[in-house]
């Protein structure tokens, strides 16, 4: 409840803007009580500029609107995640997120950022169609050579299984997940649709399992 959060001595309390299907942070802003009343009511995040000393709307006049999910508060009471499904850009330059600047960058966390990292490329690609790109070339061509890669990889797959060769598998495992990404974008599925399938049956099984017991 609002009344139970801490806003600091200016009125203000940091929202952190969270994807909720990839986790990603988007931005960091602040909220005066008015803007988080108006973000539950409009379902739309909005913000208190500390600079300009206004309430603002994000996407109001750029079109990139984020759906609100969840708000949650820290235990403190005095932070938020905003959890929201972006239409566009969270960042004024034209980024993803505001976090693109890395200071330091571990090898397996930044294996694990890879997906989301490939998911906003491809639908770069098919937004910019850049001449020379790969993945323009295969929206180019369209639906049927796209299915073609995805069974030329997966058939690669199992060959390497097949032949016990680890590196081969790795490698064409790796080549029929960037083209079912690419498969995603042309059919207009999020991966984490996807995701939440597996999610479903694993949840579904796992309380089978336990009702069974």
């Amino acid at each position: 409840m609002i009344e139970g959060l801490k806003f600091d001595d200016k009125g203000l309390i940091t929202a952190v803007v969270q994807d909720a299907q990839s986790k990603e942070v988007l931005t960091v802003a602040y909220m005066n009580e008015e803007s988080l009343q108006k973000t539950i009511e409009t379902g739309e995040t909005w913000f208190y500029s500390r600079s300009r000393q206004e309430l603002w709307h994000k996407g109001e006049t750029s079109g990139n609107v984020q759906k609100v999910v969840s708000i949650k508060s820290d235990c403190d009471q005095d932070a938020l995640v905003v959890e929201v499904m972006p239409a566009g850009p969270a960042c004024h330059n034209g980024t993803t997120t505001c976090f693109t600047n890395s200071i330091v960058q571990n090898d397996v966390v930044g294996s694990v950022d890879i997906i989301p990292e490939l998911v906003n490329i491809i639908r770069q690609r098919e937004n910019d169609m850049p001449e020379g790109a790969y993945t323009t070339y295969l929206f180019e061509k369209g639906i049927d050579k796209i299915c073609k890669k995805v069974g030329e990889e997966a058939t690669e797959v199992v060959i390497g299984a097949k032949n016990r060769d680890a590196q081969e598998v790795k490698w064409e495992t790796a080549d029929l997940i960037y083209h079912l990404l690419v498969l995603l974008q042309e059919q207009k599925i999020d991966v984490y649709e996807v995701l939440e399938v597996l999610k479903s049956r694993h949840d579904e099984k796992r309380a089978s399992t336990k009702n069974n017991q």
